[in-house]
């Protein structure tokens, strides 16, 4: 069942989103239902008040109604700026006539206020929830987790295999799911971790077989030997050849599956050639069904047979 409150841009293109912005009319019964809407930013006037094209009749968001912010906190103009050009989800909260001409005046803090009571604050632990990627950093990928409030992903959450940054495995504007790792109703710190739903070693190391070539990426290269991805929550290790000087993280790579190993969760590979990635990301598989699976209370990732045991309790 999906929530109320959305990341904002999952309303803009839906007809009953369209039935409410594309006339004066609509816009009426939208402040009377209480209605969110969404509609693209124009433009940022000079009083930082963002403008849109609501079916010919201006909406007009003002500064102070764009960000909702806790006691203490004190938003940003680059929290307004930005949002040009993007969907922005609010309410109409008033419509005037200035000149003889209609001018709907919008609220967005209204929208994330409600969104923060009466849907972020009831997540827990192992909630599966749906959300869209906005920015990514070195240290994770930060998630619009409903109506512009945003959640991390720690890179270290996205998957077993580890990467260098998330851009190994996200793009801005993407709609992945995700699992609550955290959440802090208090401080309104919510935090998410994505490798949960990428599958166990078992159902990922199912899909292979000894004696195929399949390709992979190039995720480390250790004195040892150099460590190839074959699925985000499954690497396996070839060894360290020759010519490793020209091969790179994030190449992808050929490589003979020579073993696979349960007891010891171990994937032994021998590379057969790499070249430059030309940067495409795969899509993401989830062996979880996310649409239908709300929450989930215990991940284990090692095999039984395996003498290390890895898992998550939510």
């Amino acid at each position: 069942m999906y929530p109320k409150y959305k990341p904002e841009g999952s309303l803009i293109h839906t007809p009953e989103n369209r039935n409410y912005t594309s006339s004066l009319a609509g816009l009426e019964r939208a402040m009377v239902s209480g209605a969110v809407l969404e509609e693209t930013a124009l433009l940022c006037d000079s009083d930082m008040n963002l403008h849109f094209d609501l079916g010919g009749i201006v909406g007009i968001l003002p500064r102070e109604e764009c960000v909702f912010c806790r006691p203490g906190e004190t938003d940003k103009d680059i929290a307004v700026i930005t949002r040009v050009g993007k969907p922005v989800c609010f309410r109409v909260i008033g419509i005037e006539r200035e000149s003889g001409v209609p001018v709907a005046y919008l609220s967005r803090r209204r929208v994330q206020r409600d969104c923060l009571r009466e849907y972020l604050s009831t997540l827990v632990a192992g909630d599966v929830i749906r959300v869209k990627i906005t920015h990514l950093e070195p240290f994770g990928a930060f998630a619009d987790v409903g109506c512009g409030i945003s959640a991390l992903i720690p890179v270290d959450s996205l998957s077993v295999s580890r990467i260098s940054h998330p851009r190994d495995r996200l793009c801005c504007g993407g709609f992945v799911y995700a699992v609550v790792k955290s959440n802090d109703p208090s401080t309104g710190r919510l935090f998410l971790t994505q490798k949960e739903l990428l599958g166990t070693w078992e159902e990922n190391a199912a899909l292979f077989i000894p004696g195929q070539t399949v390709a992979g990426t190039v995720r480390s290269i250790e004195s040892y030997g150099i460590f190839i991805e074959l699925m985000p929550n499954l690497a396996g290790l070839a060894e360290l050849r020759p010519d490793a000087r020209d091969i790179e993280i994030g190449d992808t790579a050929a490589v003979f599956i020579k073993s696979i190993i349960p007891e010891r969760m171990k994937v032994k590979l021998i590379l057969i050639d790499t070249h430059q990635n030309i940067g495409e990301i795969a899509p993401t598989r989830y062996f979880v069904d996310c649409e239908k699976t709300t929450h989930i209370d215990r991940w284990r990732y090692s095999p039984d047979c395996a003498g290390r045991i890895i898992e998550m309790v939510f």
